[in-house]
């Protein structure tokens, strides 16, 4: 038997804290589902995880929108996984890196592109820029060991994880400074973020 909680009494505030609600995600409820589609695509290249999170607006708060994207996301099919593992691109070094970094990573990339025959995809959330390549050759020997079912589960969370932060981004750093509705609303590329090297 679920007991509810206690009610705090009506002269004290609710210690619940309250969602986040930045500028962006008012543009993001409002505008046509079009723009909407096409920036969660930046996010995510899965048009069914972008058409499902799109038509279950409005979101009360980022909390809610997010957790909306976490549970599209464990929802993908096989192929719908498939669609955006694709829409992927491994990540690279910055050009100022030393040239022998940037081949040992194309040669890491090409052994994982070819063993499993997608995009190598790692968020990189809570890592300064200068530990990410280390984190990503580091992910990727150790990935390679996994057999293919065991890795797509791995690319699946990795995958959801920046999508989240993608989506995070978007509304704080494009919906957040754009008008509500126009085609300056829709990113034309995916977003930078902090989980992305770029």
């Amino acid at each position: 038997m679920r007991i509810p909680a206690p009610s705090p009494p009506a002269d004290e505030p609710s210690r619940r804290p309250a969602g986040r609600r930045p500028p962006g995600l008012t543009r993001f409820n409002t505008a046509p589902a079009s723009s909407v589609t096409t920036a969660l695509l930046s996010c995510c290249a899965s048009p069914r995880w972008a058409r499902r999170i799109a038509t279950h607006r409005p979101y009360p708060d980022v909390d809610a929108l997010l957790a909306a994207a976490d549970e599209a996301s464990y929802d993908l099919s096989a192929a719908d996984l498939d669609e955006a593992l694709a829409g992927e691109s491994s990540p690279g070094l910055h050009p100022a890196a030393p040239p022998a970094a940037h081949t040992a990573l194309r040669a890491a990339h090409a052994a994982y592109e070819a063993s499993f025959g997608h995009a190598f995809v790692i968020c990189l959330d809570g890592f300064r820029p200068d530990e990410q390549p280390d984190q990503v050759l580091a992910g990727i020997r150790s990935r390679l060991g996994n057999d293919p079912d065991e890795e797509r589960v791995v690319a699946a969370d990795e995958l959801r994880r920046l999508a989240r932060a993608r989506l995070t981004h978007v509304l704080a750093h494009v919906w957040a400074n754009h008008p509500v509705g126009g085609d300056s609303g829709r990113p034309d590329s995916r977003p930078d973020s902090p989980s992305v090297p770029v």
